[in-house]
């Protein structure tokens, strides 16, 4: 038995890891895809990229992860089916169960890493990625001026140039306008050609203007004066250094993001959970009590000044009961329909931020029931995957490949759709999150069980047996009709 399960073990591992970076490979490809915009044309370090990629790695095993065990199981199962492996071993006696155990082993050894995975990395992962996609997006381009284009990349500087050289790095027809004085054009630059380079240090842009003239208005006392004196100055060679400081990447403090629903460990989730409920009791009782306390006010009215005037008349016309009223009453009056107003105003505003935290407080409820529905998910693919790849009897990567995609896509989109339900505030949290688990549980039962008693599942010379007896059972059935009518 330990051959046999050395070799099962064999036979599973090579197309599990296979798969797994294969279904890693296009999600980060679609991730990049996703955000080519905001990663091209800032500059950034080969691995500023690198390190933003293995994040984005590390936060999509929780989907390559039951994808992998699926199409592996399946691929297993149906290679020593395919082989009549499978049929040599149930012959000799041993059952599918034990073939299948040291499956079942491996199974529940990732069902508690991908726990500790969600609950203890992926929180770190999410952390780390957030945080440095936030810094990227909210980057500068990298510095680049373009022929003819105005470029305003470098803080109170505007640069432009008729003419860039091959090399890159010579301008002609140059135009700076300097605003650091905050006063507009009242600083500019002319130049005939110009050199740039930075520093060493990547932090200075150094300019060489040549055969030039700088024109600038002198500030005077009075702002108001019209006739304002300005300096020109020629020049065969100027240098002007800019600071390039605001083109490197500015790392975000990452515990302003620790907040996130995505960055909590369970624990942590679990005390979110339990303040913001808390925090929405405390306003419904605020609510209601503030409510009661505004309301009694209406205890002091007069009976018969209510029955005498009614409410559509109180908040629609004011001339109708005019003549009828006092003056006390209609003081009572005009406050009651203030307060009334004000009562409305505070429900509708309690109403929109009860709403809010609710929605918030579902993220945090949808991110807790993740971090068990991810490990729950790797079994029960595990539980369709090895028992249909023991069915259809086909391995590599062909029709396992096509049955395994299928049912990953029922289970993912039926995920996605019990989550949308439960931000939406249609289910609990508890109904959408495990509602694909529990649509595919009874599957991977009913698989299992066709799968140990040898049932022709996916055995289409089954289908076309059982299609020829209703045929011919039909047949038999009209000749009979037809000959009780001649009779």
């Amino acid at each position: 038995m330990k051959k046999l399960h050395s070799l099962i073990l064999k036979t599973y591992i090579g197309p599990f890891i296979v798969t797994f970076f294969i279904a890693l490979f296009i999600l980060l490809m679609q991730f990049l895809w996703k955000y080519v915009d905001d990663l091209v044309g800032k500059g950034l370090e080969w691995y500023i990229i690198g390190e933003l990629l293995f994040y984005a790695a590390v936060t999509f095993i929780p989907m390559a992860l039951p994808l992998a065990i699926l199409l592996s199981s399946i691929m297993t199962m149906g290679k020593l089916g395919e082989t009549y492996e499978l049929v040599a071993l149930k012959s000799a006696g041993i059952s599918l169960r034990k073939i299948m155990y040291p499956l079942i082993i491996i199974s529940g050894f990732f069902v508690i890493a991908a726990f500790y995975f969600s609950n203890n990395v992926l929180p770190v992962a999410n952390l780390k990625m957030g945080s440095l996609l936030y810094d990227i997006r909210h980057q500068r381009p990298a510095f680049n001026i373009i022929e003819g284009v105005y470029y305003k990349g470098i803080d109170n500087y505007v640069i432009r140039a008729e003419e860039k050289g091959s090399d890159g790095s010579t301008l002609r027809e140059v135009k700076i306008y300097d605003h650091t004085e905050r006063r507009g054009n009242v600083n500019v630059t002319f130049a005939e050609s110009a050199h740039m380079k930075t520093t060493d240090d990547k932090r200075f842009l150094v300019m060489t203007l040549h055969n030039g003239f700088n024109y600038q208005d002198i500030k005077t006392g009075n702002p108001r004066d019209p006739a304002r004196p300005f300096q020109r100055t020629y020049f065969n060679k100027q240098i002007k250094k800019f600071d390039l400081s605001d083109f490197d990447l500015s790392r975000t403090d990452k515990d302003a993001f620790r907040s996130n629903f995505q960055m909590l460990s369970l624990d942590q989730l679990t005390l979110f959970i339990d303040s913001l409920n808390n925090h929405i009791d405390d306003t419904k009782k605020k609510l209601q009590n503030d409510y009661l306390k505004r309301l009694s006010y209406f205890n002091d009215l007069d009976s018969t000044l209510l029955s005498r005037v009614d409410i559509d008349t109180i908040f629609n016309t004011e001339e109708s009961y005019k003549s009828e009223l006092k003056i006390p009453n209609k003081l009572i009056l005009s406050h009651a329909k203030t307060t009334i107003r004000s009562q409305k105003d505070r429900v509708r505003f309690s109403h929109e931020d009860i709403r809010h935290r609710n929605r918030r407080l579902a993220r945090y409820e949808i991110e807790y029931h993740r971090k068990f529905t991810l490990s729950f998910a790797c079994l029960i693919l595990f539980l369709i995957g090895a028992p249909l790849g023991a069915i259809i009897r086909k391995g590599g990567f062909g029709l396992p490949m096509i049955v395994s995609v299928l049912f990953f896509v029922v289970f993912h989109v039926t995920s996605m759709t019990g989550e949308k339900f439960v931000r939406e505030g249609v289910v609990s949290a508890f109904q959408g999150m495990w509602a694909a688990s529990a649509m595919l549980l009874p599957v991977g039962v009913w698989l299992t069980y066709k799968a140990t008693t040898d049932s022709a599942l996916l055995d289409t010379d089954a289908y076309l047996l059982k299609l020829k007896r209703i045929f011919s059972f039909l047949k038999k059935s009209r000749k009979m009709q037809s000959g009780k009518k001649e009779l």
